[in-house]
Order: C-alpha cells, then structure tokens, then sequence
C-alpha cells in the first residue's frame, strides 16, 4: 500500500551493516540514493500509466478470457510496463495471458533489431582453415609483398576474384583494423602492379580479418602478394576520436561521479558518440566544464602509452574496462598522462596534443538512466565551429547587428514582437466584440431556435474562439458557425448550446463541413474545430450547414 518511494532509504542502512565488506556503499551512498530514488520515481509513472492503459484494453475484450499476447507485447515494449506486473492484474480479472502471442511479438522485433544492426552485416563464410591474421596496425599503415591466404564471396571460399566482383581477401598479416570496441573497421586499398582492390570494411571472423570490397583493378587469386594501404586521413580522424572518448570518460567521472560507466560508443571519422551511466540531463554548465576539460588534457600534449599486462595487473594499477570488450590473459592498457587509464585494444594517438580540438555538439537521454554525448574533433571540429560562426555572423545581418551585441538585440526584437502580438490581440478582440452585436442581427430561426453560418475573414483562430463564446452566451438556444480563410486554408469553429446537444453534435457539425472543404474536423457536442484547404467549397458546405440542422432537428440521423 505504499504510495511514495521508500526503497532507496534502505541505503543507509545497508550501508551501516555491510560497509566493511562492500566500503565503496559507504563511499557512493548519497549517489546510489539518488540513482534509486529516480528509478522509483519512473517505475511508479510507468505503473501507473501502464494500469491505465491495461484498463483501456480490458474494456474492449468484452468477455475475452484471454489477455491479447500482441498488446501484452505493447505495454512491456512501448510503456516498459513488466509482463510478470501485467500477469498479476490480469489475474485479478480472472484473465489468462496469451504468452505464446506476446514471444512471437518478441521474436518479430528481435528480427527486425537483427537486420537493422550496422554490426550484424558480416556475411556467412565457409573458409578454408587459417591461421589468426597478424595485425601491424598499430605502429604501421602500409604492410607490402603480403600474400593473400583466402579469398571469399560472401558464402564460401574461392579461388580468385575477378574485376568487378566483390568479395573479402584474407591476409596473411594486415594493418587494417577490424571493427569493434565502438571503433570502426578501416577502409583502403589492397594493390599490386596489375591489380587493385578497394577496401570498404574490415571486421573480424574469429582470428582472422576480413577485407571487404570490390576489385576494380585486375585479377586476384590466392597465394598472390599485395600492398596493402589504410586510407591514412580517415585513420588519423578515428584515431583522435578514439583517444577523445577516453578523455571525455574521465572527465565525465572527474564532473560528474565515479558512478559514470561506459555503456557503448562508436567511433568514426567524422565523429564520436560515448553512451554512459547518467540518472539525469546534463545542464549547460556541466557541459562545458566536460568540454573544457578534455581540451584542456588536449592542450597538456601528454604522450599516449600503450602496455601489455595480464588483466590483474592491469586492475590492480587502476586501469578501467571498457564496455563490450573481451579480454584475455594479456591487455593492451592505454595511459594518457596522469588523466586516464583504461584497457582498449583499440587504434590511439601518439600524443593527446594530436586530437587538436574537442567540441561536444549533442547530449541526449537513450534509455532509463542513460545519457548519449556526440562529440567531433580536429578538422570536423573547427568546421563545425565554422558552420556555427557563419550562422551568427547571418544572424548579426537580419537583426542589424554586431555579432557582439547580438544576443542583446534578438532579446530586445523578440520583446517587441511579444508586444506587439498582445497590442493585435487586445484590438481583434475589441473588433470581434463589434462583430458580435452584427452577427447577432444575421441569425435566423428554424424551429424555435437560431441559426448563425458566417466567413470572416481576417480572424485567428483564438479570435473565432472567442468571438464564438460571446454568441453563445447571447443566444439561448443556438447552433453557429464562424469560418476563416488565410493563406488558402480555411478553418471554422462550431458551437450548440447545452440544450440541443442531445439531437445535434458539434463535432459531427464540423466533420461534415470539414470533409466539403477537403479536410478533418471534430470535437465536443457543445464545441468543435475543423480546418481545410478548398477555401472555394467553403460558401457551398455554410449553406448546406441549414438543411443537415433541420434533419437532426426532424430527427432523421440518415
């Protein structure tokens, strides 16, 4: 019967009996207190929202026995609601659950996630038995007279490649790197003096590397020699990216807390994108503290050193795993200065002075207590810099001013707009209460009760809103309708007073008058909206408004 969060205060005392096993309880409890608290929080939104939403449901079954698998599938994927939580209510309605409907929903998502993962690309290869490609790439980028020891065309092993054909070349040993670890696989060329193949993706199959792309050169066939060449620029742009995302981690624990943990990341030339442990949005402020220090490790130029140690040494030197990676008995551990330790068998800079610049350009939530930050670096940075000057400097133009001053006088302009809106606001609405007194007069009378249908133009919506409410209040018993037409596009307002509600709707009023003018409407019995864009039907659908009032009146609904 608790109605508010209590489970987080159990903390404390968790803290007090097991401190000296686990002393990291004593240590983070205020930040495992608050991450707790906002788990509650939304689980209970979620609660509720999700009984809500069962209880809409549960009126449509009409004696059903059996709680349908797909929208037990759509409370648990789209509103987080838990299927054993659904079981339990369902259960008080002495209804049953329809599991292998809602699997069956599981499985067509899980399909669906599977074909439009970027990650799951890779091809079904029967290839001959090979030993594990070498890679060089960390300390080189071109690798000459490698012979190729496999070649593939996505199914099986072949013997040769012709020009034209894609397919995957294995070697014996490679600088390309494979993808994983967030980072992406490298792109180039594989050539000789009479052929030339260029790579699109590399990744792994097991041991071995595979290199993706299409001969455009020659003839290929196995045992043949290659050079083979990383595309340089674009492994310098994934390199400093790479690199920044560990800078950008440890800010990220120096600003925010140790309870931050990488939860993913990509990392490709043209940007970087770092998803971590976070119970709430990052202000402003927090951002450019991150920023500012990244850069600022950027600026301190510290060499970037790679080791090998077995894991336990490397843990106990205070080196942090990276989310996803697997690793054996001997890690690569990447040092940057004194900032950051981590394990990463991925591709790095020499010095953190090589990232050359870090902006961080979005920052959003992806999933309950994860926050997402994009981020570019070197060239893609200053362009992006650029693109963002440019945009002030054509800003400075409309509103006439210096890029100094800019801030200042968009403020002041928008303050006079807002002035100026409410100044057109307060004298339509002065005209309308003119139009109210004529309008009036126009009405007729059908059956003992009035009848008003009138366009006027040069009234906003509101504006017809309110012009609507004054004729109500003046007639007793009254059905009108007020249009407008701006820009090609007609909207209107309906009202019926209280009275007539129970033979005439309002919302079935504008939906018809809607459907003549080529557009939707709807609303209460008492009050409706609708909008079109055939303002030369509009005349024709106000007079027919008389004939369909006087059915309803005479009690035909046909």
């Amino acid at each position: 019967g608790l109605d508010r969060p209590f489970f987080y205060r159990l903390v404390k005392p968790l803290a007090v009996l097991m401190s000296q096993a686990y002393p990291q309880l004593a240590k983070k409890q205020k930040s495992i207190e608050k991450i707790l608290l906002h788990e509650e929080q939304q689980f209970a939104r979620t609660l509720t929202l999700g009984l809500k939403l069962f209880e809409q449901e549960l009126t449509k079954l009409q004696g059903e026995k059996q709680f349908p698998g797909s929208v037990l599938f759509r409370l648990y994927d789209t509103y987080g609601f838990p299927v054993d939580l659904t079981a339990d209510v369902a259960r008080e309605h002495g209804l049953t659950l329809d599991i292998a409907g809602f699997e069956k929903e599981m499985q067509r998502q899980r399909s669906q996630s599977k074909s439009a993962s970027r990650f799951t690309s890779k091809p079904s290869l029967s290839l001959a038995e090979n030993k594990a490609t070498e890679f060089v790439g960390y300390k080189v980028l071109k690798q000459t007279l490698v012979p190729i020891v496999d070649l593939s065309d996505g199914k099986q092993s072949i013997e040769e490649l012709s020009i034209d054909e894609e397919g995957f070349v294995i070697l014996a040993k490679t600088p390309f790197y494979a993808e994983g670890g967030g980072q992406v696989g490298d792109t180039g060329y594989l050539v000789n003096t009479t052929s030339r193949f260029l790579v699109t993706e590399t990744f792994k199959e097991g041991a071995l590397i595979l290199h993706k792309g299409k001969l455009i050169k020659g003839h290929l066939k196995k045992g043949d020699k290659l050079k083979a060449e990383v595309d340089a620029e674009k492994r310098r742009a994934i390199t400093a990216n790479h690199s920044a995302t560990h800078l950008l981690h440890a800010a990220l624990r120096v600003i925010l807390g140790e309870h931050v943990m990488q939860k993913g990341s990509l990392v490709e030339p043209e940007r970087l994108r770092f998803d971590f442990s976070q119970p709430s949005p990052l202000n402003t402020e927090q951002l450019k503290l991150i920023e500012d220090r990244v850069n600022q490790q950027i600026r301190a130029n510290s060499p970037v050193i790679t080791e090998l140690m077995s894991t336990e040494d490397a843990k106990s030197a205070g080196a942090i795993a990276m989310f996803g990676e697997k690793y054996g008995d001997k890690v690569r551990v990447l040092t940057m200065g004194s900032f950051s330790k981590e394990l990463c068998g991925g591709t790095h800079v020499a010095r953190t002075g090589d990232i050359g610049v870090f902006k961080i350009t979005a920052e959003v939530g992806i999933s309950a207590g994860v926050r997402r930050i994009q981020a570019v670096t070197g060239q893609y940075a200053l362009d992006w810099i650029a693109t963002l000057e440019e945009q002030t400097n054509q800003l400075a133009k409309l509103f006439k001013s210096s890029k100094d001053n800019l801030l200042e006088k968009a403020r002041l302009d928008i303050e006079a707009k807002q002035s100026l809106q409410k100044q057109i606001a307060a004298l339509q609405q002065s005209i309308v209460g003119m139009m109210g007194e004529e309008l009036v007069s126009q009405a007729i009378e059908i059956q003992g009760i009035k009848l008003l249908t009138s366009e006027i133009n040069g009234v906003d919506g509101a504006g017809l809103r309110h012009l609507l409410d004054q004729l109500k209040n003046k007639f007793k018993s009254a059905v009108i309708v007020l249009a407008s037409t701006e820009l090609q596009r007609v909207q209107l307002v309906v009202g019926v007073t209280k009275d007539l509600t129970g033979k005439i709707k309002a919302g079935e009023l504008a939906n018809n008058i809607a459907l003549a003018i080529g557009g939707s409407g709807g609303g209460r019995p008492d009050f409706a909206q609708a909008g079109g864009d055939k303002p030369e039907a509009l005349d024709a659908a106000l007079k027919n408004v008389r004939h369909w009032v006087e059915t309803r009146l005479n009690g035909n609904y046909a």
